[in-house]
């Protein structure tokens, strides 16, 4: 796993709602990921989880009250050491106070402090749905994210605003920290296999899972963007859009490109390359089938010269380097070369090429990601 907030220190603000008792598990995933972590209790969430239990889970001190020692602005002053302020769970109570400058908790105090001074602040609901709604808490939601405080909008289930999931908090949190480079670009993504069928009950595919992409649009929002994906699963923090077969994924490429044109389009999808005829009803079984096979057309070259837009192409094999300047010359702006045997593994290892420049890298997917998109932004590839 990547330690992608290693030396960040995170102030982490727990309040009275149920879901203080997930704040454990949020703490080790943000330790995982390189993050210093100390907490910072309500008086109603000590009624709920033990402040002794987030001592032992960052390793750090619980603060439950303001003291002499001044904790709010050591951590969240003009000069303090913490790096983000992650209000988690944040019920009505606070998230209200806070967008009235009211201070009467720990958490409020040490969210008055981080606001005065600037500082990243992440505010991450969860109540009950009709507390939601509460037009009141709606207009402090407003207000809060006017000054730039980031809300992670919480799942309603049950008629309750559940808190977000964790791996979703975290994904936040790495976007508030890390710098940001993509903020205000449109990423178009698209990932994983498509399905062609072939009678009622079968279809033709491929071995990709669509790991790689998803993990390329997780990175893209963690360093600002505003991504899409189209594929047939589901990414947190992203627009996704569902498709299953090439004609399908083509259309929504291609509408995208006209109504929403991003600033790069990443074709990292194991998109069909035949379609078969397909068969009314359901083949029987025992007997030979011959099955036959109609190209399709390249999505990617209508999206390069069709629709102008910058691309990232991905060539599967261990031998199409030559094919990769093929794509390059056509206009594709930087190509990806990875090997069959990564389809399905969470290991790969790739070659990036540019009119350029040519650098390889290997690791989990979620690391090569991260390698891709720095190669992205050192080359200028984005428009």
């Amino acid at each position: 796993m990547q330690e992608s907030l290693k030396e960040k220190q995170i102030v982490l603000g727990v309040t009275g709602s149920i879901a203080a008792v997930e704040m454990v598990r949020l703490t080790h995933a943000l330790r995982r990921k390189g993050a210093r972590v100390t907490a910072v209790m309500s008086g109603a969430a000590t009624r709920i989880i033990h402040p002794d239990a987030l001592t032992y889970a960052t390793g750090n001190e619980t603060v439950v009250a303001i003291t002499g020692r001044v904790e709010h602005v050591t951590h969240c002053g003009d000069d303090g050491t913490a790096d983000l302020l992650l209000i988690a769970p944040c019920t009505a109570n606070t998230l209200c106070k806070t967008a009235a400058g009211i201070d009467d908790t720990p958490v409020t105090t040490f969210a008055t402090t981080a606001l005065g001074r600037g500082m990243p602040v992440i505010v991450v609901p969860a109540m009950h749905h009709s507390m939601f709604r509460h037009p009141g808490l709606r207009d402090c939601l407003a207000r809060l994210e006017q000054w730039g405080v980031e809300v992670v909008p919480p799942r309603i289930e049950e008629g309750k605003a559940k808190i977000a999931g964790t791996d979703e908090i975290v994904l936040h949190c790495e976007r508030a920290l890390l710098g940001r480079p993509l903020a205000g670009k449109r990423i178009l993504i698209s990932s994983g296999p498509c399905r062609e069928t072939i009678d009622d009950v079968r279809v033709l595919t491929t071995r990709s899972t669509g790991q790689m992409g998803q993990e390329l649009a997780l990175q893209a929002f963690r360093l600002g963007a505003d991504v899409t994906i189209v594929h047939s699963g589901r990414v947190p923090c992203v627009r996704n859009v569902a498709v299953t077969s090439a004609s399908d994924m083509r259309e929504a490429v291609l509408r995208i490109c006209r109504e929403e044109p991003p600033d790069l389009y990443i074709s990292a999808a194991a998109i069909s390359d035949f379609a078969p005829e397909p068969f009314a009803g359901k083949l029987r079984s025992g007997a030979p089938v011959t099955l036959t096979l109609h190209p399709l057309p390249k999505l990617l070259d209508v999206v390069i010269t069709g629709c102008g837009i910058p691309a990232v192409a991905f060539k599967l094999g261990s031998d199409e380097e030559g094919a990769a300047q093929d794509l390059l010359k056509k206009g594709a702006r930087m190509v990806v070369v990875n090997r069959p045997e990564s389809m399905g593994s969470p290991q790969g290892a790739v070659v990036m090429i540019t009119k350029d420049s040519r650098t390889e890298t290997e690791g989990r997917k979620e690391e090569i990601a991260a390698a891709i998109w720095q190669c992205i932004l050192d080359r200028g590839v984005t428009r």
